[in-house]
């Protein structure tokens, strides 16, 4: 990887920007940047210090949980409104050692779940006082091998005894992944109620829900319609017949896995190319007769495939985006109107993009766009200048929004969390 619900008022949010779009600060909390946000939003640093912030998820009482990377741990942070703002009352750590990415809590908000490179936690957990449990392994087997250490995971609302874990390639071209027995490249769903009796090892365990997806590392579940999502981030250094097009091919995907608790699921256990096919961003610099955005392609390097196979054998994402933009997490506000998606930023493109938040607009539990659009991405929140990134801007990494729909952003290198309000 190279790695509200929709408020009241705001009836049509455009691609502007607006010049003074920061709401008031919390006392004492100062960031580092100020980021320019979309019409309609503003925003405020509702934290700062935080060690590598990766993905984060707002509990039943309205309490921030925060997956720190490496060996951080989970952090509580305590919310209070300060006028028209929300701010930190306290911040405490609730849960001590390796997280490296993913959170989530049970559909009761009762069961706390947290990722590493090898496995899956969960945890009793109580939202008003913030008390955890004894960490109990629900998901093994997941040794890190490689360069995609993320384990993104996800419960559901219309599934409660459904989590899902993602795991990435473990390489830029992992080809032993056309094999499903290879147990990367994919989502599977675990029962939780029989992984706290015995932990699942993911090699063997749990079911595909989706294969042939490069690295996973955000998934959501639409609270109207009951869709999941994911969000991939595709390979890197791309040739084809010899011509470099990596700088703007393959796209990054935005893919549809159906209902999980449907009594069919026709999207269930579908392969999506990877690391023989991936989609297209620019077709004209790929140079494929009547290849369009999102359209699967052979690059070189891959296992070898029929000359039909990615046209005809292989699905496709449901919407696209830039190149290496690198999409780190999805989540959809309260009515499902829209998605919101945190691109973490390219390091494989020259010049560099990403570096933002998105919204992409929903409709019947669909994004409103088609499939080829390249203008289905809405600007909420982004640098006013991406030439110091990746170390010297915001880079935001997780999504989460509380009842009265504001969005909370993680953003791991300059170690803040932003919260992004309606107009």
């Amino acid at each position: 990887m190279g790695h509200l619900s929709t408020l009241a008022g705001v009836v049509a949010l455009t691609s502007m920007f607006v010049p003074e779009a920061a709401a008031q600060s919390c006392s004492g909390v100062t960031g580092r940047f100020q980021p320019k946000m979309g019409s309609g939003y503003k925003s405020s640093v509702l934290a700062t210090g935080l060690r590598n912030p990766r993905h984060i998820v707002v509990d039943s009482a309205g309490n921030l949980l925060v997956a720190e990377g490496g060996t951080q741990g989970v952090r509580r942070l305590v919310l209070q409104e300060q006028g028209d703002i929300v701010c930190v009352q306290s911040n405490t750590q609730i849960a001590s050692g390796s997280t490296n990415h993913g959170i989530a809590l049970s559909a009761d908000g009762k069961t706390l779940f947290t990722s590493n490179l090898a496995s899956v936690t969960a945890y009793s957990y109580d939202a008003a006082t913030g008390q955890v449990g004894q960490g109990k392994q629900i998901v093994t087997g997941m040794s890190f091998q490689g360069t995609h250490p993320t384990r993104a995971i996800a419960t559901s609302k219309w599934s409660p005894d459904t989590i899902l874990v993602a795991r990435g390639s473990q390489s830029n071209v992992d080809t032993s992944t056309t094999q499903q027995s290879a147990a990367r490249s994919m989502i599977k769903s675990f029962s939780i109620s029989q992984g706290m009796q015995t932990a699942y090892n993911y090699n063997t365990g749990g079911e595909v829900l989706a294969w042939g997806l490069r690295n996973i590392v955000g998934m959501s579940e639409d609270p109207a319609f009951g869709g999941f999502w994911s969000v991939e981030n595709q390979m890197d250094d791309i040739k084809l017949n010899g011509r470099d097009i990596h700088n703007d091919n393959p796209a990054e995907r935005l893919s549809y896995h159906g209902v999980l608790n449907a009594t069919e699921n026709r999207y269930k256990g579908l392969n999506y190319g990877y690391p023989s096919c991936v989609p297209a961003w620019d077709p004209a610099n790929v140079g494929v007769s009547g290849l369009l955005v999102g359209g699967l392609f052979k690059p070189d390097g891959v296992p070898d495939v029929a000359a039909d196979e990615c046209a005809s054998n292989r699905m496709t994402g449901r919407l696209h985006f830039h190149a290496h933009t690198a999409p780190l997490d999805i989540k959809f506000n309260k009515n499902s109107t829209a998605a919101y998606i945190a691109f973490h930023g390219s390091w494989n493109r020259n010049p560099a993009d990403g570096y933002r938040v998105m919204r992409v607009d929903f409709a019947n539990g669909q994004p409103v766009h088609a499939v080829t659009s390249k203008t289905a991405q809405v600007p909420v929140m982004e640098n006013g200048n991406i030439s110091g990134c990746p170390n010297n801007c915001f880079r935001p990494v997780g999504l989460d929004f509380d009842q009265k729909g504001r969005l909370f952003v993680s953003s791991d290198t300059s170690g803040e969390i932003y919260v992004i309000y309606g107009a």
